[in-house]
């Protein structure tokens, strides 16, 4: 009897411990945190400060960025010229948006911990101990900002803000903090299928052929995608998205190629040019380049072109050098365009379009690349009357991507 009553009470004691740790469970849940993106997938939750404090040395470190971080993380004028010019913090007028304001969030860190200066005097010059509510805050912050280096224009000091914010990007990524659509889009090209659309080759070829038949249809010529040609001189590679959401850009590309006597092919074994590594890692950046230099390289080409993309003209013209294990000459298609249509090789009748036409200036091409002209000779040839937007050229306010950012504003919130 005793020992019935005995092991009652240590049952009723179990169930309590099992209540008590359900509980603990819930509440854990609860607090866990909540980030300002739809998804994260597998983020750091531990130690996280000493994380983002070692990460960061080590990319202060890193010669391709020593002197410029150096430079920058030492330089404000705390004058609020770069408000004025960007497109987020004249939107919200919130000062998370302010482009110094979110430097100084990685300026701070920067300065308590790998300056002299910070570490004796902290606050008194702008340094101070990095906290776990601070990592949060730089999430959102840094993945606010479209990146679209307007700031830079105009700062007198000539800091460049979206290199930070890229960096603070970048820091943020060794924790897993990056959003869902670039890591998927990403494990896609170097994991997956091999392009961020999960696009089969053998799909792919049928799009091409597809495209060849429309052109047939729509115009009367026959005008070839050619693909896996040994030798052409250019390979010519677009995002894989265009393929399917922007067929007319990639048919008038074909036929402007062909009727400029273009020598080119499309490779099957590698057809994204997409690269958003180029938004929070450097070595996504690096292994996803050098799977595009590998098809140039397999098919033995002797320049690359890539379609009107931007950012991923950018990212072969400028991250080649550094992470690059072949080298290339590299254009823009706009640029081949403007160049054959100079040389007369191109010829447009502008007297089809009618219609008063612009152009709105690509922060990646444009300021990021200083490809400013080839696109306006190439309208100008297509159009009897083109007129300049305002602003324009190095002071243009952000396209797809600003307008983007702004239309996102709820989905990037952290309520």
């Amino acid at each position: 009897m005793q020992q019935t009553t005995e092991r009652k009470e240590k049952n009723i004691e179990n169930n309590k411990n099992n209540q008590r740790k359900e509980q603990v469970k819930n509440a854990t849940v609860v607090q866990k945190r909540q980030y300002p993106f739809f998804a994260i997938e597998n983020p750091v939750e531990e130690n996280r400060v000493s994380v983002f404090v070692k990460t960061l040395g080590a990319v202060l470190k890193d010669e391709k960025y020593k002197l410029l971080l150096d430079l920058y993380l030492n330089t404000c004028a705390s004058c609020n010229s770069c408000a004025d010019q960007c497109h987020l913090y004249q939107t919200t007028h919130e000062q998370k948006d302010l482009p110094a304001y979110r430097s100084n969030q990685l300026r701070s860190v920067y300065k308590r911990y790998y300056t002299t200066s910070g570490k004796l005097l902290g606050r008194l010059v702008g340094a101070r101990d990095l906290q776990e509510s601070d990592i949060d805050a730089m999430i959102e912050s840094f993945y606010r900002c479209t990146m679209c280096r307007r700031c830079a224009v105009e700062c007198p000091m000539g800091v460049d803000n979206a290199l930070l914010t890229r960096i603070g990007r970048c820091v943020l990524g060794e924790l897993n903090l990056a959003p869902k659509n670039f890591t998927i889009s990403t494990s896609q090209q170097l994991e997956g299928i091999g392009n961020t659309s999960a696009i089969p080759k053998g799909a792919f070829i049928d799009t091409l052929d597809f495209l060849q038949d429309e052109i047939k249809d729509m115009t009367g010529y026959n005008v070839e995608f050619p693909r896996d040609k040994a030798g052409a001189e250019y390979l010519f590679i677009a995002p894989v998205s265009d393929y399917i959401v922007e067929a007319d850009t990639l048919m008038g590309t074909a036929m402007a190629l062909q009727f400029a006597g273009a020598d080119w092919t499309i490779g099957t074994e590698y057809y994204d040019a997409i690269n958003y590594g180029l938004f929070y890692s450097d070595k996504i950046t690096s292994d996803i380049l050098n799977k595009l230099l590998a098809e140039a390289q397999r098919l033995k080409v002797k320049k690359i072109l890539i379609g009107e993309c931007g950012h991923a003209t950018k990212v072969v013209k400028l991250f080649m050098d550094l992470f690059g294990k072949h080298k290339f000459e590299v254009q823009n298609v706009m640029e081949y365009t403007a160049k054959a249509v100079e040389q007369g090789r191109l010829k447009i009748n502008p007297t089809v379009n009618k219609d008063i036409v612009t152009y709105h200036d690509p922060c990646n091409l444009g300021r990021g690349l200083g490809v400013f002209e080839a696109p306006r000779t190439i309208v100008r040839a297509a159009a009897k009357h083109f007129v300049e937007m305002f602003p324009n050229r190095e002071r243009t306010t952000a396209a797809a991507a600003g307008e983007a950012g702004l239309r996102c504003r709820t989905c990037m919130s952290s309520e």
